[in-house]
């Protein structure tokens, strides 16, 4: 029997809580059809995180106790278990390390088709399609499956519409192990982070960036201040992180993170297409070089041609005068 559902992998982060992401993708669910969360987690934590999601938008949880040492396989046997309870019209999760993992595995065992990397994703008179940025961003194309539900990851970001509360309803599945091969956990150690106000680069709201044309780690100084007044994650192109300047995890790219935050502001970044490809589906992107042949200036909605070390300290000192 056919239903309206939209099914949603919720991704549960270290410390206990839903990750970022979940309500961007119960945002794009709700305005496809009925979303139902999948939520695969501890057993002491499913009524907080099945109240949190429905806070989101869901108007369905479905809870899968997952105590084992397996390595991701009870999340699929879950998605299997959720999937065949509400057969829904498409599957979607976010394009995270644990959700590419989770959702290609469940395509290969269901026999549907997978799109990922998705920048959006919309319903038409013949179902649901996904749309995709293409060829570092040369490109936009949609694509839509001929048969089955189509299985859906989000990039980052991308989705900021968000979904009316939900009265909770919730469900604890009862999911049978496939007993299908699987890597075992014998420990886990959660690494100190770096301790930082500042948010996280993949799910940043703001991103501001720095490239070579800062000239040193000294003068990549400039992105972190300005990245503070705007309370915005610090990213970097690849010539900056090559040159030494920032970490390779702030490394915004083809071959780095692709990111789709509401404001991009890019400081000394010629604009490779390799670094386009990570940034260029940003809501509004502001670019500042002193060279206004960089190729930056072509995917900017403002562009400011001067030298950075003269603009962004006048734009500090605005900033810092309107909150005064």
């Amino acid at each position: 029997m056919a239903t309206d559902n939209i099914l949603v992998l919720l991704e549960v982060t270290p410390d206990g809580h839903l990750a970022k992401s979940s309500a961007g993708l119960l945002g794009v669910a709700a305005g496809l059809g009925r979303a139902v969360a999948l939520i695969v987690g501890s057993r002491d934590a499913a009524e907080r995180l099945s109240e949190s999601a429905s806070e989101l938008g869901a108007a369905q949880v479905l809870l899968a106790e997952d105590d084992s040492t397996s390595f991701v396989t009870p999340s699929v046997d879950a998605m299997e278990c959720a999937f065949q309870a509400c057969n829904p019209n498409a599957v979607i999760a976010a394009h995270s390390a644990y959700g590419r993992d989770v959702l290609a595995r469940f395509a290969v065992r269901m026999g549907l088709a997978i799109n990922v990397d998705a920048v959006d994703v919309t319903r038409d008179d013949q179902g649901i399609v996904a749309h995709h940025s293409a060829y570092g961003g040369t490109y936009n194309v949609t694509s839509a499956v001929t048969f089955g539900a189509p299985v859906i990851t989000l990039r980052a970001g991308i989705a900021n519409v968000r979904a009316a509360a939900q009265p909770t309803v919730a469900e604890n599945l009862v999911v049978p192990s496939s007993g299908r091969r699987s890597a075992v956990i014998d420990a886990s150690e959660v690494s100190d982070a770096p301790v930082t106000s500042r948010p996280d680069l993949r799910g940043a709201d703001r991103v501001i960036s720095g490239g070579r044309g800062l000239g040193s780690a000294e003068g990549f100084s400039l992105v972190e201040q300005l990245a503070d007044a705007l309370g915005a994650a610090v990213g970097a192109s690849r010539a900056a992180v090559d040159a030494g300047y920032v970490a390779q995890s702030s490394q915004v790219g083809q071959t780095g993170v692709q990111i789709s935050p509401q404001l991009y502001i890019a400081l000394g970044i010629s604009g490779a297409i390799q670094h386009k490809a990570g940034m260029q589906t940003s809501k509004t992107i502001i670019a500042i070089n002193k060279d206004e042949t960089a190729p930056i200036f072509d995917v900017a909605d403002y562009g400011v041609v001067g030298d950075v070390f003269t603009v962004v300290p006048k734009l500090l000192d605005a900033l810092a005068a309107a909150d005064s």
